[in-house]
């Protein structure tokens, strides 16, 4: 009888340990997938029954369950008390900061932040492609304005030649974006984005001059506000040239805060009975003011007689206005270092126009601010990073032939690793940003203005190309500093800071906007919670709230489990090499996911002041979002193997950031009474389980060898700049002689070959040249191609230097032309 006992209490210690790992997993299936209060509602009453628990843990479990899982009973006796509760602590969002939230829409970046990639949907984003219209003007208009513009000449004689700026009006490069109905082009936002990164490599003045009037202007307000008589009179104008734009925004104490500007406009009726605007206002940074026809302007206006029965204050608004116009001051500039593209101040004083100025008319009265954010939202994407993209790949094939070219120690100076390293990053992020330029304009061109992504292109590729334009002056050293007709990265060095400073100052956009306005936006659930509380919408906050704690209980569980598995249970829409980035991609969006949530429920309203923390949430994002959109290049394109080291690259310097991002947030967050676990325990065991480790040489030696040998690759990779047919032009110099001299590297390698076997004796290269002509390893055209690529290698090599008389006049002929412009 004993042993019969022993036995059944084996059995059901057996049974009991199978029922408790039955449990959990089931528990951890139910977190992991995020399944319904219902489901877990059953496995706790299954657990009470299993585990013979009291009668009032079951009846417990089931009022619970009853409560939670009918809507109307949750929303009254739950929901209500915790929405009214929830309203002392939620952050104030002002009017300005709402219409900034609420301008355009949310895209990939939802998946991002939900904490499950739905990596599907992401991968049928469309990935577009220029039309035939749209190829035939690259290949002609825009190679033809390209051919007219010598930077080093502009830059000497501080303005863009007559003949250029020809072909921008004839050719309608300024009404790029302008409907065909009004006479301009038409085209999408790909094409803008084509066109600016080509003459980005070409001359930054005339890429900024084409570039701003397709960007926030009259013409982008015109389209989606203007009235249409408005848009009749004026955007024929604008597209043919005829009316040259500037956009009047920021003001002295008015940058990054643009809701604190003074320009102000007050309605009043004059003595014919209509309605007029009196304006005073003091711009600066204005792009194209100087020479501009028409200036918009945005401004407080006031209505102090509250003739449209609206109030006294109407609020911000956009106009645009003559710039001949009684008491609108223009003509003088900036001079943003030293870059000679028309940037400028402009001043208004009592200026009075018609109510007819407004966009929009009357109707457009205190809407500018959503105008300009939705605008904002669309020109982000495109002008910037198309620019900081054309600047990557001049770089990337110009230190890809010097590499080449330049010998030291005689041994190409791409041989050496230092050097290799530099290239290699070049090469990685190059893919990488072009992967994000085109993935941004697919969504553009479908109508989708997402201001979250759009501001992590503008960040984020202007910060690469600061960083990309540093290694390119490293790699061609004194030919990057010594300027002239032949330096090809100078100009680009000089007028860095510019991109990094305008359409939102990089360090407020990385630290306001991308998680900032993102926390709300892409969120599934916080933006809708906020906005019930401020309606006092029960029904609504029930629905989000409760949404909301389904969302962290399922991305905790997402984020414990994908951590303990380093992501490798989690699915990848594709197999092959590239599958485990997309796994760690749903591993970093359920760790940061959860995160998120943790430091906005617990810093509330303060998170907004730590700047710190959201900037490296955004970094986190940003990272995030570039490794998707180089996935999607790679998949788009075919899924080229020889890429395979570029996606690579990019992939693992991205999961490296966000790992640097987590640590520093787990190291800093502060979660009151919280802090030392995620300083401490969870710090150290993301550092021990990281998600990102730094690039391999082995990696960037890849890159490195495949740009300075993979003809095919190397161009595919820089596709879209422009190569002058004239053989003087600096960069035609360094491909001519960089090809040349890759021609000629099979004929040395016969010599050396002919050497090591002993049928030459060692000597210098000129002397075996001679020997092996004569011994018949070389034939006579082996030393013509020999001869012709050292003269064009040396050539190449050179810098441009000057008499005292060229100097010196150089400088009295640039300080003539400040005077007179």
């Amino acid at each position: 009888m004993e042993f019969l006992n022993s036995i059944s209490g084996t059995f059901l210690v057996a049974n009991t340990g199978y029922y408790v790992g039955g449990t959990i997993i089931l528990a951890l299936a139910l977190g992991y997938t995020g399944a319904p209060f219902i489901l877990w509602t059953l496995l706790g009453l299954a657990a009470c029954v299993g585990f013979a628990a009291p009668q009032w843990a079951l009846i417990t479990v089931a009022v619970i369950g009853v409560i939670f899982n009918i809507k109307p009973l949750r929303q009254a006796l739950i929901s209500s008390g915790l929405m009214k509760v929830m309203k002392g602590f939620m952050p104030k969002i002002s009017d300005t900061e709402k219409t900034a939230l609420e301008a355009g829409v949310v895209w990939v970046e939802k998946d991002l932040f939900s904490g499950k990639p739905n990596f599907k949907n992401i991968l049928n984003e469309p990935y577009p492609g220029l039309t035939k219209e749209e190829q035939d003007f690259m290949n002609g208009p825009v190679e033809r304005l390209c051919a007219a513009l010598d930077d080093y000449k502009i830059w000497q004689d501080r303005d863009i030649p007559a003949d250029a700026w020809n072909i921008i009006k004839k050719e309608k490069f300024l009404g790029m974006i302008i409907p065909k109905e009004y006479g301009g082009l038409g085209f999408s936002a790909l094409l803008h984005s084509e066109v600016i990164q080509k003459l980005a490599a070409r001359s930054t003045p005339a890429c900024v001059t084409v570039m701003v009037p397709n960007s926030l202007g009259p013409a982008e307000l015109l389209i989606h506000y203007g009235t249409d008589e408005q848009k009749k009179r004026l955007l024929p104008r604008l597209a043919a040239g005829e009316e040259l734009p500037c956009f009047a925004l920021t003001e002295p104490t008015a940058g990054s805060d643009a809701g604190a500007m003074k320009a102000e406009g007050s309605l009043f009726k004059g003595d014919d009975g209509k309605l007029y605007i009196k304006l005073n206002w003091n711009k600066r940074y204005i792009t194209l003011a100087a020479i501009s026809t028409i200036l918009g302007l945005a401004f407080k206006l006031k209505d102090p007689q509250n003739i449209l029965g609206k109030g006294t204050d109407l609020g911000i608004t956009c106009a645009l206005i003559p710039s001949n116009t009684a008491g609108v001051v223009i003509g003088r500039r900036h001079d943003p270092m030293g870059v000679p593209f028309y940037n400028c101040p402009t001043q208004g004083n009592d200026v009075v126009v018609s109510v007819d100025c407004i966009v929009g008319g009357i109707d457009g009265a205190g809407r500018g601010w959503k105008m300009l954010m939705e605008c904002l939202a669309a020109g982000r994407g495109i002008s910037l990073p198309a620019q900081s993209v054309g600047g990557a790949k001049l770089i990337t094939r110009a230190t890809s032939a010097y590499a080449t070219i330049r010998q030291q120690f005689n041994v190409e100076i791409g041989k050496f690793e230092a050097i290799e390293e530099h290239l290699g990053n070049i090469g990685g992020m190059t893919y990488l940003m072009e992967a994000a330029r085109k993935y941004i304009c697919g969504a553009l061109d479908q109508g989708i203005k997402p201001p979250v992504v759009t501001a992590i292109a503008k960040y984020n590729q202007t910060e690469l190309f600061r960083k990309l334009i540093t290694e390119g002056m490293d790699i061609l050293g004194g030919a990057a500093i010594s300027r002239g007709p032949r330096n090809l990265l100078a100009h680009a060095w000089i007028g860095t800071p510019i991109g990094i400073t305008v359409e939102g100052a990089n360090i407020m956009t990385r630290a306001l906007i991308i998680f900032g306005q993102g926390a709300l936006r892409a969120h599934p659930y916080a933006f809708k919670e906020v906005d019930a509380i401020e309606k006092n919408d029960a029904g609504a906050f029930d629905k989000a709230f409760w949404g909301h704690v389904g969302h962290v209980v399922r991305n905790l569980f997402r984020s414990i489990i994908l951590s303990l598995t380093r992501g490798k249970i989690a699915s990848s829409p594709v197999g092959g090499p590239v599958a485990k980035h997309f796994k760690k991609l749903a591993w970093a969006s359920a760790s940061f996911a959860i995160m998120a949530d943790i430091a906005m429920g617990s810093l509330g309203g303060t998170l907004k002041f730590r700047e710190k923390i959201t900037g490296r949430f955004a970094d986190i994002l940003s990272w995030m979002f570039l490794a998707t959109a180089t996935l999607r290049r790679y998949v788009a394109e075919g899924e080229r193997k020889e890429d395979l080291p570029f996606v690579e690259y990019a992939c693992t310097h991205a999961f490296n950031q966000i790992q640097e991002g987590f640590d520093l947030i787990f190291k800093n967050i502060g979660v009151p009474g919280m802090g030392w676990l995620f300083a401490g325990p969870i710090r150290w065991w993301s550092r021990l389980n990281n998600i990102g480790a730094p690039i391999s040489d082995k990696n960037t030696h890849t890159i490195a060898n495949a740009l300075q040998s993979d003809f095919n690759l190397r161009e595919r990779l820089t596709e879209g700049l422009f190569i002058s047919k004239d053989p003087a032009d600096a960069l035609t110099k360094y491909e001519n002689a960089f090809k040349t001299v890759k021609a000629a590297e099979s004929i040395i390698a016969k010599i050396r070959k002919a050497v090591k076997e002993g049928k030459l004796q060692k000597a210098r290269m000129p002397q075996l040249v001679e020997q092996a002509l004569k011994a018949n390893v070389i034939s006579q055209d082996d030393v013509g191609l020999l001869k012709k690529s050292e003269e064009l290698r040396l050539d190449a090599i050179q810098v441009d230097d000057y008499s005292p008389e060229e100097y010196f006049g150089k400088a009295a002929a640039s300080a003539s032309s400040l005077k007179t412009a």
